[in-house]
């Protein structure tokens, strides 16, 4: 056999392996944020209401914490990033289906959902970094928030903004070789 055909052989395994692994990773690392995301202490204490849209909010807070780990390892790093984002936009897809929404309009309901989340990924990367005007606190209370008739108290959403930094501390703590296991680990809402 020659060296191209070897060359070819082993490139067609990774391929068909690779992908295998990286979609197990992928929905291994979002079983894990929705896990966190349904953790009872955010709808009891951090005012989330127990809502399908509140639900969604903390499956996407928890889910730019995670991809913004991912992103930091390059592009092997971003691949796993864009594949959880798939899994998690399949899993909304069939979410949206079960509750009744017709298949017509789900197509129509997942990209405005995608929309929310980018639109949230830049407010909070940019609150988080540093970059922008608006703080960790003032992005919540717009985009996290942004559904409830009434706003959050301030101690509520310094609570919540304090939580994500630890998170994202945590998770840049995290090695990236667990990660690409799929495990994933989050710190509890409050240190008390």
């Amino acid at each position: 056999m020659s060296i191209l055909s070897r060359v070819g052989w082993c490139m067609i395994f990774k391929k068909l392996f690779g992908d295998k692994a990286l979609k197990q990773a992928a929905a291994d690392l979002y079983d894990g944020i929705v896990a966190q995301a349904r953790q009872p202490v955010f709808y009891l204490k951090a005012d989330v209401p127990d809502t399908v849209d509140g639900r969604y909010e903390m499956v996407s807070l928890h889910a730019f914490l995670v991809m913004r780990r991912l992103k930091k390892e390059g592009e092997e790093g971003q691949e796993l990033s864009q594949a959880v984002f798939d899994r998690m936009f399949v899993d909304m897809d069939h979410c949206l289906r079960e509750i009744g929404v017709g298949d017509l309009s789900v197509g129509k309901r997942i990209k405005a959902m995608a929309q929310v989340f980018y639109g949230r990924i830049v407010a909070y990367e940019t609150a988080l970094e540093g970059s922008g005007e608006e703080t960790l606190e003032q992005a919540l209370a717009r985009n996290h928030y942004g559904t409830l008739e009434t706003s959050p108290s301030e101690s509520v959403l310094k609570e919540l903004a304090d939580y994500i930094r630890r998170a994202d501390a945590h998770l840049t703590g995290l090695s990236y070789e667990g990660l690409k296991k799929g495990q994933v680990s989050f710190v509890p809402y409050k240190l008390t």
